[in-house]
């Protein structure tokens, strides 16, 4: 199978490491109405192939958030595979997304998105602005020649830690949903990559950092603000599928998280697999890592064959 070098893009996580410790005040959004739809119920196959890029898909507080859509050349509806990237939840660009483009290949349509950084306000608002892109893609599933019942999320780092929302949280977490809230913001696979999922235990102080930077507290501070960020606080047993990847030589997101995350999700019955990278760091290369970014690359694919293309 051909593949693109679409997870060599994701590595510009090592931004974690430099995070900022100044904090900045929380952005109160106010409710901003469903945007009218756009008159177009049937897919225009002139996109087949190409890229759509800088889509307006939410707009909380009047602040346009955009993704960008790569398309398969040909068949459909399509499952989709949401790409989040990482960076401390203060910096990263959806332009990382075109590194997954070589999924088009299998079928898949890869959109992946922007959403609000640290600077713009703390946590939540990173999350309530990728559980609204679920929604808009749902709510245009005929527009983008889309399967709105298969819909796969994969992140990195702080990306990771957002996907691993999309798949876990659910209506016991109180956030924004103003626009298409008529859509469910649940994914049906969940891959993640050196992710954090459990802000009660400490972290290093450089994550640290990041972690105060983005939601005005720190892991392993006993507060209920860290419990419910944290992915792990909203398992049941109708999650999603996970692929969980870390590195044992991270050095800047501890292997524990992906262990806690791995041990809560098989605890209740959710399908849930765990890759060690031996030698691998937080993009999981390094000297000698095993296994290499190729045999990762192939258990990613048979995953998103097995929970989405199979369906």
């Amino acid at each position: 199978m051909k593949y693109a070098l679409w997870i060599v893009i994701l590595w510009l996580l090592v931004a974690c490491s430099q995070a900022e410790t100044t904090p900045t005040p929380t952005v109160t959004a106010e409710p901003t109405p469903t945007p009218t739809p756009v008159p177009t119920p049937t897919f225009d196959a002139a996109k087949l192939g190409s890229a759509e890029l800088d889509v307006t898909y939410c707009a909380p507080d009047g602040r346009e958030q955009k993704l960008d859509i790569y398309y398969p050349s040909s068949g459909g509806p399509w499952p989709v595979l949401l790409y989040v990237h990482g960076g401390s939840w203060r910096e990263g660009d959806k332009a990382e997304g075109e590194g997954w483009r070589g999924l088009n290949e299998q079928g898949i349509l890869v959109a992946s998105v922007n959403y609000r950084m640290a600077a713009e306000g703390k946590f939540p608002v990173m999350i309530e602005d990728v559980q609204c892109a679920v929604r808009y893609l749902r709510a245009h599933s005929a527009d983008f020649n889309i399967d709105p019942d298969r819909m796969a999320a994969v992140g990195a780092s702080a990306g990771g830690h957002l996907v691993a929302l999309l798949g876990t949280a659910d209506e016991t977490a109180v956030w924004e949903q103003s626009e298409y809230a008529d859509q469910s913001s649940r994914v049906q696979a969940v891959i993640t990559l050196a992710g954090l999922f459990d802000f009660t235990v400490s972290l290093p102080g450089g994550t640290n950092s990041a972690v105060y930077y983005a939601f005005g507290g720190l892991a392993g501070d006993g507060s209920p603000e860290m419990a419910a960020a944290s992915p792990v606080t909203y398992i049941t047993a109708d999650d999603p599928p996970f692929l969980i990847l870390h590195g044992d030589n991270d050095g800047i997101v501890p292997m524990a998280q992906s262990e806690i995350l791995h041990e809560r999700l098989t605890a209740v019955g959710v399908p849930a697999t765990l890759v060690i990278v031996q030698n691998g760091d937080h993009s999981l290369g390094g000297a000698n890592a095993s296994p290499t970014q190729a045999e990762i690359n192939e258990m990613i694919a048979v995953f998103l064959a097995e929970n989405l293309l199979a369906q």
